[in-house]
């Protein structure tokens, strides 16, 4: 058995064996109700899902399931009669193991969103990434292999666990994909930001609540701005603005309002300034009526570049970008391009690209993009939430500054 002290110390790891036949996943999850995370990822590899004018099932067997939280709502009981391949198991280890003692998948899927689990003083909400993580790190060191990992969304609420889980992954060895649909869905107009572009200011105007939706908006700046020149340099400061004090430092400049308002154009659903003018752009005036607790982060990169994530929930309800860069004359914009369902009544088909790049994840033994921006973003949703904590405090980010890497060469986005 190799431990976890060995492996740290370089003991080596045995390779997985090439699979015979289709390779197997386990998923590791919260709670599987309809319309949750799971639901949204799992069924898609155990029904399939439409791609590129197809009905596209994954080349993979989801053979076992492991459930945190159970309720009335519950769908994986369900499942498992409609689909006796995938078996429900009472432990993460059992899950992994197949019940044999030693890791007998091919893949794991950590899904660690929805559920019941406390918040703590800065209304975080503890869901248990880290803790599933380390029992399927355990299970890789007994067994003396390890397979590929996605973790839904950002890696922990809290930072330490986060950066402990990036760590592990590169020194066992393993690939480790993280994140959301964000990145990787359409985008309206459907661009790519210039790879090696000077960006000097970047805005990203989202809505939703704090740390949940800022998330969304953070990876939404972050898969764009990683492709300007030198790639991504980290964050060395951030400051969170909300209620009264965000009205004033959007009165004062404290980011270009010229940015805010090319991101406000590309919505599909911003508000108009007054009853019955669908084309009256919101006043700053009718901006303080419909949104009722707007919030920002604004960090500054290594590079100089400055972003600014902005929540304006009861304006819009989508996620646009606008950034500025050298030599034109206009802001580049776009929209991430997140459809919802009417009436709540089907999947959302933005988790189709997002699970079509963990298949790639799982085939290839490598993550489509670079796990550094969801670290990264981990820790700026961290210190926002902080920082509103503190009420506006700036915050040092050192822990963030060493987060440098570069932007892949293809941005990933659904182009269909």
């Amino acid at each position: 058995m190799i431990t976890r002290r060995q492996v740290l110390a370089g003991a080596p790891l045995v390779a997985m064996a090439a699979p015979t036949g289709r390779p197997r996943i386990a998923a590791i999850c919260t709670t599987y109700f309809k319309f949750s995370h799971t639901q949204h990822i799992v069924d898609r590899f155990l029904i399939g899902y439409g791609w590129n004018g197809t009905h596209h099932k994954p080349p993979f067997d989801l053979v076992s399931i492991w459930v945190d939280q159970v309720g009335d709502n519950d769908l994986s009981r369900g499942r498992a009669k409609e689909f006796p391949t995938m078996r429900i198991y009472n432990s993460i280890a059992e899950a992994l193991t197949l019940g044999t003692g030693k890791l007998a998948v091919d893949g794991v899927l950590l899904i660690g969103e929805h559920g019941r689990y406390a918040r703590n003083e800065m209304h975080q909400t503890k869901y248990p990434r880290y803790e599933f993580f380390k029992e399927i790190v355990k299970v890789f060191e007994s067994s003396g292999r390890t397979v590929p990992v996605f973790n839904d969304k950002h890696l922990s609420w809290n930072w330490d666990w986060a950066k402990e889980m990036y760590d592990t992954s590169r020194q066992m060895k393993f690939p480790l994909m993280a994140g959301s649909s964000l990145p990787l869905t359409w985008r309206t107009p459907s661009l790519e930001l210039p790879l090696n572009a000077k960006v000097r200011e970047a805005v990203c105007v989202g809505y939703g609540g704090v740390d949940s939706y800022d998330f969304h908006a953070l990876e939404t700046l972050q898969c764009m701005v990683e492709r300007r020149k030198g790639g991504e340099s980290g964050v060395k400061w951030m400051q969170a603005y909300q209620g009264e004090n965000f009205w004033k430092a959007m009165k004062d400049g404290v980011w270009s309002k010229e940015l805010m308002d090319s991101a406000l154009c590309r919505s599909h659903t911003l508000k108009p300034s007054r009853e019955g003018f669908n084309d009256d752009f919101p006043t700053p005036e009718s901006m303080q009526r419909l949104v009722k607790q707007p919030v920002a982060y604004v960090y500054e990169h290594n590079d100089g570049l400055k972003s600014t994530m902005i929540l304006f929930s009861g304006l819009v309800e989508d996620f646009n970008f606008a950034c500025h860069i050298d030599g034109r004359k206009d802001p580049f914009s776009t929209q991430m391009y997140l459809p919802m369902p009417p009436g709540r009544t089907t999947l959302a088909n933005f988790f189709s690209p997002l699970t079509n790049n963990i298949e790639k994840l799982l085939l290839t033994k490598k993550s489509p993009y670079p796990l550094e921006r969801t670290l990264l973003t981990t820790g700026l949703t961290a210190s926002g939430v902080d920082s509103l904590f503190q009420t506006g405090k700036r915050l040092e980010t050192p822990h963030l500054s060493g987060i440098v890497y570069p932007a892949p060469t293809d941005s990933t986005f659904w182009r269909s």
